[in-house]
């Protein structure tokens, strides 16, 4: 008796299922459009059909397989809700992403295979709309996951962007001299910044900016989305996640945004320090940083290569852009000579990325090349304009203050150490000065013009200490009263100069014969000096006039008042160029050597001849004092004479 009373409750609950099924049916024919909550039901629904079908006997549930097979249409929609289901069945699942996690592969591949399906569909004029606009919303709602979950990949980083810090090394050699456009002396330092820290092939110096097993899912995402019609959103996303990112790394790189404002106002040892800090930050940026960019969008974008150019070019430009505007601020400052060598090694910085830029950027880049060959032809204009008053400066230069004691000028030392340290530039310096002429009215030696196989550096080093020489002698040294002291500032200065271009730095440039010339330039007024100097007063040990007319005797009135105007002319002589000076002691002891053997040899002869004619006590100096006398000149230190005594 219980047993048909099962069966019977059985039968009746299939009844009361096929009602409620074919009311289902009735109302999906009826209804073609549905809320977002009717469509969750529905997807979840047909999830528990499949799960049903999956695990009952294969008896329980008829299929016409003749008639699916007939039917692609049919197969396809069934495959379609079947993805569909799965692609629900995450909704409320985290999405796991790196190498391990395999269900969220199998996850990106169920869309990717929806939206394929839903393609077949469209593409056979299939009329059930009521599926496709279903599988077309589940298709939005997990493109704007993706697009989250796109962003949530970009912003993980493998590790802390940390830029390697760049090494300075003080030249040892300074430009002490004073600024020649200032009435205040001002040491301009020279600082080599670390060059070549970055070479490499693009290979070697790119890093990970996003972990490499992310790679894949975050290419598999942007194919996702642009070929579901989210191209932009993606692109979107990606270009503003890098760019932030190249923002921070300006900030690592501590390359701040200045403004043009900012930029003229700062004084030159602040802008210095900045620009030390952009020559090193640009050869890091695009070598390193930008070759790892591009990499990076190569990796997501590589199956759509204009899509990979267009979002490097839209999250770089920015941050390319604010190291070529800062160039641009320094060129409309003021020039001022300090700021030539710098200039040039901007210049060089850039034109040593610029290929590096060109193949980095494809025709959508253009802008960006263009740019940076703009800007380098701007860094050349500006640093011939700084040359140009360079040499204006050094030609114009005068001042009532000249050094003290005929000691090497400022103007001697600053121009000299200058040009040293310009010569590290020589190669950039003789880019930008190729088509340069000398705009001064100057003369350069003719030789100097001669030469057709001259180089920029070389024409143009020359013309600098043309003028620098034209200067010293025609107007600084016509500010010494004294002939002799003239002479002597001309001579410590030329020497200075000769001793620089002995140097390895200089004498490739200006070659021997230039070196030789000012060496005998430096002879020639050291015997100019002697003239000036000791002519007249060696004149009162000469014999003429000393015996008595047609006798061979010596009148001792003669001899005494001889020896009197000597000792007095060579005490004024000890008194005045004691306080004068010869920087160099090689040259310091050269010429009080030759100042010796001149002056001493005199006056030992004319004691030797005439000594015995007149009493010892008019012979106030012996020779040997007066040899100990003379060391005493151009110690830059004044001392005076009385009775043989120094005092």
């Amino acid at each position: 008796m219980g047993e048909p009373s099962l069966v019977t409750t059985s039968l009746e609950e299939e009844n009361s299922l096929t009602t409620a099924l074919e009311q289902i049916v009735i109302t999906l024919e009826s209804k073609k459009n549905f809320g977002d909550e009717s469509r969750k039901i529905f997807v979840n629904f047909g999830t528990r059909l499949i799960n049903i079908s999956g695990s009952a006997d294969s008896g329980t549930i008829e299929v016409n397989e003749e008639e699916e097979e007939d039917d692609d249409g049919d197969e396809t929609e069934h495959q379609l809700n079947i993805i569909l289901a799965k692609i629900s069945s995450f909704e409320e699942k985290s999405l796991v992403w790196g190498s391990a996690s395999h269900e969220t592969y199998d996850y990106l591949n169920d869309i990717e295979e929806a939206h394929r399906l839903m393609k077949t569909l469209e593409s056979r004029d299939y009329e059930d709309y009521t599926l496709l606009d279903l599988a077309n919303d589940v298709l939005q709602s997990r493109m704007a996951r993706l697009e989250d979950e796109f962003f949530r990949l970009l912003v993980q980083k493998p590790q802390t962007f940390e830029p390697e810090e760049p090494s300075f090394r003080s030249n040892d050699e300074h430009i002490d001299g004073g600024s020649i456009l200032s009435s205040q002396d001002d040491t301009m330092k020279y600082v080599e910044g670390r060059r070549d820290s970055t070479d490499g092939s693009s290979e070697e110096n790119a890093t990970e900016l996003v972990a490499p097993d992310l790679i894949p899912f975050l290419r598999m995402i942007a194919n996702l989305m642009f070929g579901s019609n989210y191209g932009r959103e993606c692109s979107n996303v990606y270009t503003s996640v890098r760019t932030d990112a190249l923002d921070e790394c300006l900030y690592d790189l501590e390359m701040e945004k200045l403004s043009i404002e900012d930029v003229l106002k700062m004084e030159w040892e602040d802008l210095d320090s900045v620009i030390m800090k952009w020559i090193w930050a640009i050869k890091h940026f695009v070598h390193v940083r930008l070759v790892s960019e591009k990499s990076l969008a190569d990796q997501i974008f590589g199956d759509i290569e204009s899509v990979s150019n267009a979002c490097f070019f839209e999250s770089s430009k920015t941050s390319i852009l604010a190291f070529l505007n800062f160039s641009e601020f320094i060129c409309i400052s003021p020039c001022r000579p300090e700021k030539l060598i710098r200039v040039l090694m901007m210049y060089e910085a850039l034109a040593d990325v610029i290929p590096h830029i060109d193949s980095l950027y494809s025709d959508s880049g253009l802008y960006i090349t263009t740019e940076c060959r703009y800007v380098l032809g701007t860094l050349g204009d500006y640093s011939r304009s700084i040359f140009l008053e360079f040499l204006k400066a050094i030609a114009s230069r005068s001042s009532e203050n000249v050094k003290a004691g005929g000691g090497v000028d400022g103007l001697t030392s600053y121009v000299m150490n200058y040009l040293k340290v310009l010569t590290d530039s020589r190669n950039s310096f003789d880019e930008v000065m190729k088509d340069l002429e000398t705009r001064n009215q100057h003369r350069i030696e003719d030789h100097v013009e001669e030469e057709s196989n001259i180089t920029p550096t070389e024409k143009h080093f020359r013309s600098v200490i043309s003028i620098l020489e034209c200067n010293l002698e025609e107007i600084i040294s016509k500010l010494y009263k004294d002939e002799a002291l003239r002479h002597i500032f001309l001579m410590n200065n030329i020497h200075y100069m000769a001793e620089k271009m002995k140097g390895p730095e200089l004498m490739t440039i200006l070659g021997d014969d230039w070196i030789r010339k000012r060496i005998q330039k430096v002879h020639h007024h050291e015997m100019e000096y002697q003239k000036a100097t000791w002519s007249s007063t060696l004149a009162y040990l000469r014999d003429e006039g000393i015996n008595y007319p047609f006798s061979n005797s010596a009148s001792q009135t003669i001899l005494k008042e001889r020896l009197r105007s000597f000792n007095f002319a060579f005490e004024e002589v000890y008194r005045n160029q004691t306080g004068w000076t010869i920087p160099d002691t090689r040259l310091r002891d050269d010429v009080i050597i030759s100042i010796s053997l001149r002056v001493i040899q005199a006056y030992r002869s004319f004691v030797g001849r005439f000594g015995s004619h007149i009493s010892e006590k008019h012979i106030r100096y012996s020779p040997e004092e007066l040899q100990e006398f003379l060391l005493d000149l151009f110690a830059g230190s004044y001392k005076s004479l009385h009775g043989g005594l120094k005092r």
